[in-house]
C-alpha cells in the first residue's frame, strides 16, 4: 500500500508555538541551517523573529491562541506584512507521543503547509480598540457592584435595614441617606426628608429600618466603600468618553469621513404620554451615559435595539465583539456555531448518539445574547412566548440557549440584509403554533390508522 500524501497548499508557511516567556518557530526544511528556533518574548526578540521569517522567505504564519500571549507577536507580524492565522488549540492538537514545544511548532507548520488550518474570528483595529474599552467598562461596573455589597454588609452589621426597604441602595434615596450617615446624621426621623415619593415602604417601616447601633468601625468601612464606589464610577465616565470617541470615528465611515458628535441621550418619556414608544423598556442605571442608540443606528444603518431583549449596553457589547461586517460568517449557521448555540451532533452507524451543546466557556458575545434571552422570559411578545414554551420543554438553560439562538439569527439578518426588526404579533404566533401542532398530530394519527 502506498503512502498517503497531502497536497502542498502553503509552501512558504511557518508554525509558532506560543508561551508566556518564549516562542518556538518552525519553518520548512532548507530555508536556514536550522528549521526550528526559539525566541524570547521581549519586544526586540519579537522583531528578531519577524526578521528571521523574512530571511526564510515566509509569507504566511499560523499560531495557536494561548491566553493573551499571542497578541504582541500577532501585531508585530501583521505590521511586517505577514498573513497570520490564529487557530484554535483543539484544531492543532498533536498526535500521541512525546510532546515538546518544538514538536508542536513543527506540527502546526505541517498542518498549515497542507492548508488544514482555519483562522479564528478576529476584529479589525477599530473593533479591537472598542472591544478593549467596552470590556474594561464591564469590569468596572462589576467592581462598583462589589463596593455596593460591602456597603450593604456594613449597614447590616449596624442593623440598618435600609436595603430591605429601598430596592436600590445607590438610587436617589439610598445615596442621599448613605451620604447623610457618613456626614454624621444618626436620628432616623431626620432621614425622612431624603425619601423619594416613589418609595413604597411606609414612614414607620423606614424609621425602624434606619435605627441601629452606630459602630465606628462599620461607619469607617461604609465611608471608604462609598468613596471607592464614587471613584470607580468616575473612571467609568472617563472610559465612556473613550468609547464615544470610538463610536464617532466608526459612524464617520458612513458619513464621508466627517466626525460628528451626537447630543446627549433624550430624557425618558412620562408613562402614558402620547409620544411614549410602544416598546417600553425599564431604564437601567448601567446603560452608557451618551446616546448609544443613535450612534449604533448610524454605524449599522438599522436599529438593533428594537430586537426584544437587546438593550443599548447589550447592543454596544455585540458591536465590540462581532463588529459591523458579519459577512465574515458565511451563513447565519456559522455565527450560531461560533456562538455555541447549536447542538454538537454525533452520529455512528446511521444513528444519532448525542446532540448536546458543547460544554465550552461562553464568550462575551454569547453571554450578551444569553443575557438578552433571559431578560425576555416574562415579556408579552412572541419571543417571550417562545422562551416559555422552550422552558416547559427542556428547562431554563435549554430555553436560554434556544432563544439566544433566535436572537443571534435575527441580529445577523438585520445587519447583513439591512432590514429593520419586524416582530410577529404574539396572537398570530400562538395561533400559528397551534395550527402546526394540530397538523402534526393529525399526521401522526393518520400513520397510526394506516399501521393498524
Amino acid at each position: 500500500m502506498g503512502a498517503v500524501s497531502l497536497p502542498m497548499v502553503n509552501p512558504d508557511a511557518a508554525g509558532i508555538d506560543i508561551s508566556a516567556s518564549f516562542h518556538v518557530v518552525a519553518v520548512p526544511m532548507g530555508r536556514d541551517e536550522v528549521s526550528v528556533k526559539q525566541f524570547d518574548a521581549f519586544t526586540e526578540d519579537l522583531h528578531a523573529l519577524s526578521r528571521w521569517l523574512k530571511q526564510c522567505k515566509i509569507t504566511t504564519v499560523a499560531m495557536e491562541s494561548t491566553g493573551v500571549y499571542w497578541r504582541p507577536l500577532f501585531m508585530v507580524l501583521i505590521e511586517a506584512g505577514f498573513e497570520v492565522l490564529l487557530v484554535n488549540a483543539k484544531h492543532v492538537k498533536n498526535v500521541t507521543g512525546k510532546k515538546t514545544d518544538e514538536s508542536d511548532a513543527v506540527w502546526i507548520q505541517k498542518l498549515h503547509s497542507c492548508g488544514l488550518l482555519r483562522s479564528s474570528f478576529l476584529p479589525d483595529d477599530a473593533m479591537d480598540t472598542l472591544r478593549t474599552f467596552t470590556r474594561h467598562r464591564k469590569k468596572l461596573l462589576e467592581d462598583s457592584s462589589k463596593y455596593v455589597l460591602r456597603m450593604q454588609k456594613a449597614l447590616e452589621l449596624m442593623n440598618i435595614k435600609i436595603h430591605g426597604t429601598i430596592s436600590d441602595l445607590m438610587g436617589k434615596t439610598g445615596r442621599a441617606i448613605v451620604e447623610a450617615i457618613i456626614g454624621g446624621e444618626r436620628n432616623a426621623e431626620h432621614f425622612m426628608e431624603y425619601v423619594h415619593s416613589g418609595i413604597k415602604a411606609s414612614r414607620e417601616t423606614l424609621i425602624k429600618s434606619l435605627t441601629g447601633n452606630w459602630r465606628d468601625e462599620h461607619l469607617f468601612t461604609l465611608a471608604q466603600n462609598y468613596d471607592l464606589y464614587k471613584f470607580v464610577h468616575a473612571q467609568i465616565d472617563r472610559c465612556e468618553a473613550q468609547i464615544e470617541q470610538c463610536l464617532q470615528k466608526m459612524a464617520a465611515v458612513n458619513n464621508e469621513g466627517v466626525v460628528e458628535a451626537i447630543g446627549p441621550k433624550p430624557q425618558a418619556e412620562e408613562a402614558g404620554t402620547t409620544s411614549a414608544k410602544k416598546k417600553s423598556v425599564r431604564k437601567s442605571k448601567n446603560q452608557p451615559s451618551f446616546n448609544t442608540k443613535e450612534y449604533l443606528y448610524r454605524i449599522h444603518g438599522v436599529d438593533v435595539t428594537a430586537i426584544c431583549g437587546i438593550s443599548e449596553s447589550t447592543a454596544l457589547e455585540l458591536l465590540a465583539e462581532l463588529g459591523t461586517d458579519l459577512s465574515k460568517f458565511e451563513t447565519e449557521d456559522n455565527l450560531v456555531g461560533w456562538l455555541n448555540f447549536c447542538p454538537n451532533n454525533k452520529e455512528s452507524g446511521g444513528k444519532l448518539i448525542s446532540s448536546k451543546v458543547k460544554r465550552l466557556k461562553a464568550g462575551n458575545a454569547s453571554k450578551a445574547f444569553r443575557a438578552a434571552a433571559n431578560s425576555i422570559q416574562r415579556s408579552d411578545n412572541y419571543l417571550g412566548d417562545y422562551f416559555r414554551r422552550m422552558k416547559a420543554k427542556g428547562g431554563n438553560k435549554y430555553a436560554i440557549v434556544a432563544t439566544a439562538r433566535k436572537l443571534s439569527i435575527i441580529y445577523y439578518r438585520m445587519l447583513t440584509g439591512k432590514v429593520e426588526f419586524c416582530p410577529i404579533d404574539v396572537n398570530e404566533y400562538r395561533n400559528k403554533y397551534k395550527e402546526d401542532k394540530i397538523a402534526r398530530l393529525e399526521k401522526q394519527l393518520a400513520k397510526l390508522k394506516t399501521a393498524a
